[in-house]
């Protein structure tokens, strides 16, 4: 569900399907045994010859690894989201921004057809973004992002329509 947050921003969060969730899971799972694998084997180091430094090197590499994966994965997983501000759409995927002014929107279109939501921006060649949110909000998204931009145009195509554009080709 959107969410109204301060200033005037709404936030819609990233929907996932079931395979990346389980990748990203998977992922978080992989992180986290080989954070118990190097405490397994770091417990037996310690009970050996700690004069080695390139030992200390490998279990702290190791360590910095498997807590740096389960955060960015964990990231993507809870903080993926679109964030309309007064100015810009922030795509936010994780720790990844990427900030699109308002201005450079030209039009959305829904493509009724496929279940898809393209944003469409100025430039020398066709330059889109597919929003990725549950398709009940989509209305939600287009009304917040037309009140935002009077000069945003919008469409939208049927799936019959669809089907005859794919046949021309």
């Amino acid at each position: 569900m959107n969410e109204l947050l301060p200033h005037g921003k709404v936030r819609y969060r990233f929907r996932f399907s079931a395979p990346v969730v389980a990748l990203l899971a998977a992922g978080i799972a992989l992180a986290a045994a080989g954070f118990a694998l190097t405490t397994w084997q770091f417990v037996g180091f310690l009970q050996g010859d700690l004069s080695s430094a390139l030992e200390w090197l490998k279990y702290a590499v190791l360590y910095i690894v498997s807590v740096g994966i389960a955060i960015v994965l964990t990231a993507m997983l809870v903080r993926s989201q679109y964030i309309l501000t007064e100015t810009s759409l922030i795509v936010a995927f994780g720790f990844i921004r990427m900030r699109y002014p308002l201005d450079a929107i030209r039009s959305v279109h829904h493509f009724r057809g496929a279940g898809k939501l393209a944003v469409y921006f100025d430039g020398e060649k066709t330059k889109y973004i597919v929003v990725v949110i549950r398709p009940a909000e989509y209305d939600a998204f287009v009304r917040a992002l037309l009140s935002r931009g009077e000069h945003i145009g919008f469409s939208f195509s049927t799936a019959e329509e669809e089907d005859a554009f794919k046949k021309k080709k």
